[in-house]
This record gives structure tokens, sequence and C-alpha cells, in this order.
């Protein structure tokens, strides 16, 4: 049975390395809102996609005082690689365990072409300062998705 975020629930914590041999964990997020988009791995089109949006839109995330994260379950180094190719200026988690993707619900059974895999469904949510989920868009579709988790995150107040 797979998890299912909730808006109102407290968002799951963690604690992960991150590109650049960093580490990001909910705690030093604490009191900040953030986005955390879910995908599945780096440098295929539509996660390259994805990734160019969210990048494009950083200076309006920053006015709105919104963090933005990508998590995937490749490595760091995979992530610095990504990050260079595209010129990417935000923070991209790796949870090779997928401790997180489970927490979150996105770690799920797939299918394509008959044949049953896991894999990581892509997935956004947006924290509020409270430390609560906010919103959930689960089954994401790239174009414009970047652009309505923005607008969700101008609307949110801080508390």
């Amino acid at each position: 049975m797979t998890l299912k975020l909730e808006t109102g629930v407290q968002a799951p914590p963690f604690d992960l390395p991150s590109d650049g041999n960093g580490r990001v964990n909910s705690a030093t997020l604490a009191g900040k809102k953030y986005v955390l988009y879910f995908y599945p791995k780096d440098d295929t089109s539509g996660c390259t996609q994805e990734a160019i949006e969210f990048n494009g839109l950083r200076k309006e995330f920053e006015a709105a005082r919104t963090i933005v994260l990508g998590v995937s379950p490749d490595s760091g180094k995979s992530h610095d690689k990504f990050k260079a190719k595209h010129g990417l200026e935000f923070g991209l988690v790796s949870d090779e365990e997928k401790s997180m993707l489970q927490a979150y619900g996105v770690w799920v059974e797939k299918s394509m072409y008959g044949r049953k895999y896991m894999g990581v469904e892509r997935t956004t949510v947006l924290v509020g300062t409270d430390g609560r989920i906010a919103q959930v868009w689960n089954k994401v579709k790239v174009p414009g998705h970047a652009k309505e988790v923005l607008e969700a995150a101008r609307a949110l107040r801080m508390t």
C-alpha cells in the first residue's frame, strides 16, 4: 500500500545528501516555504524539461520566498553533472536508499509495455512555513507545471 499525502498533514522529515557533497534536511527548512518536486531520473527528456522550467522561474520563486528542491534516486555525482550540463541553480536531493521517496509515497509500482517495475511517480509537494503540506500535485504533466506551482507558492501566506 502506497502512502498518499494530503494537504494539512505534517510533511515527513528527511535528512539526505544533495548535489555538491551537501546535505539537506527538513529541520533546516523549518519556518520556510519549500517545493519538493520528485522526478524519476537525471538527464531524461521529461525530467530535463521539468528542471529547466523550475530553473527558469527561480527568481520568481525567490521573490515568493520559496525554496525549490528536486528529489530523485540518482546519486549526488549524477546530480552535479545534471546541474552543470543544464545550468541549474537550485538544489537536487539524492535519495539512493529511497527512504524519502517511500515516506512521501512516490516510490510506486509502474508498468511499461506490460513489464512491472518500481520507480518514481512524478509528484510535487508544496510545504508551508508551518511544516505542513499545503498542496500536492500527483502524476505531474511537465509542460506549465512549474508555473502552476509558482502561483500556488505566491498564494500561500507566510505564517
